[in-house]
């Protein structure tokens, strides 16, 4: 039983990830914390709330609101991706369930010393909230059970910039403190996203036809991606970065190769601003710091949704 925290910027795909943690029976979700990123703050916030309540589970799951803008940077939002509600412009009503008080830097430590060695922390944003529970509390380093993470790239091109995936490009300078930290954690790349987490146009229509509130409600917030990979990227499909990271954690095997590497973000240099290196032959001569994913089961990953979509639980 994987007990996690879910660190998201609630938008698109991370609505799925965050549904697949509600409906497995191998985690127990407990508590989701927002971080700027994909939309406004505010929305993100609601679009969490939603989301557990579809699952049948509000007033279950806390949710608790952190960083609203990046540690030193300002950034754009992707609205024109995800929809003006990030939730490709369904409109879904508002939860009943309201957010927490605690700001979530603060329930990030407090729940890690409360619970030494068996929380998985799965960071779907930008980084800026565990960058600051870091500095506030070193100490929560060496306390997760495992850190997962979905951001950066493995030799492959950014998606905001030609260097730059956009988690490490909205807060580079959170994903140094991170990648520094001690924490030794799991790196999913915008590289695996792009070779096996693509749902092609006839797929998404096999989802549809499948008719379930899941199926449905996985096509409506995924929709304005759609359009906008159609319109930008020349072909008709959606990205699902969140869900094959959100995979990987419920099932390791959807991980087919991992390695051991080096890992840095750029934070210096405007136009490399978020870009990230990986070590592959060790020429910088730093131990390595996270274990980086290099191939994933697509079939294992998409059956996981399949499975979502039909029974309404994994």
């Amino acid at each position: 039983m994987e007990r996690i925290i879910l660190d998201t910027d609630t938008a698109g795909d991370d609505n799925i990830a965050l549904l697949m943690a509600l409906k497995s029976s191998k985690a127990r979700l407990e508590a989701v914390t927002i971080n700027c990123g994909n939309i406004n703050f505010d929305q993100q916030v609601e679009n969490a709330l939603y989301t557990i309540e579809f699952a049948g589970m509000s007033g279950k799951v806390p949710v608790y609101p952190g960083a609203r803008h990046p540690l030193l940077r300002d950034w754009r939002t992707v609205e024109n991706i995800h929809g003006k509600d990030g939730m490709g412009n369904s409109f879904f009503p508002k939860a009943k369930q309201r957010p927490e008080p605690k700001h979530a830097v603060d329930a990030i430590i407090e729940l890690v010393n409360s619970n030494p060695g068996e929380l998985t922390f799965v960071e779907i944003a930008p980084m800026t909230n565990i960058a600051l529970a870091l500095r506030k509390d070193p100490s929560i380093a060496k306390k997760f059970k495992s850190f997962y993470f979905m951001g950066g790239t493995n030799q492959y091109l950014g998606n905001v910039t030609p260097a730059a995936e956009f988690n490490f490009w909205v807060d580079p300078d959170a994903a140094k403190i991170v990648l520094h930290s001690g924490l030794k954690p799991t790196m999913v790349g915008w590289e695996i996203c792009m070779r096996h987490g693509l749902f092609f146009g006839e797929e998404l229509e096999k989802v549809r036809d499948i008719g379930t509130k899941e199926a449905e409600f996985f096509y409506a917030v995924n929709r304005q991606v759609r359009t906008f990979m159609r319109r930008e990227r020349g072909i008709d499909a959606i990205s699902c970065p969140d869900s094959i990271t959100m995979a990987i954690v419920l099932d390791r095997k959807v991980a087919t190769s991992t390695k051991n590497r080096f890992v840095e973000v750029d934070n210096e240099s405007e136009i490399s601003r978020g870009a990230c290196y990986v070590d592959e032959y060790g020429v910088l001569g730093k131990k390595p710091n996270v274990k980086v994913v290099y191939e994933a089961s697509e079939k294992r990953f998409k059956d996981m949704l399949y499975r979502l979509f039909r029974e309404g639980r994994i």
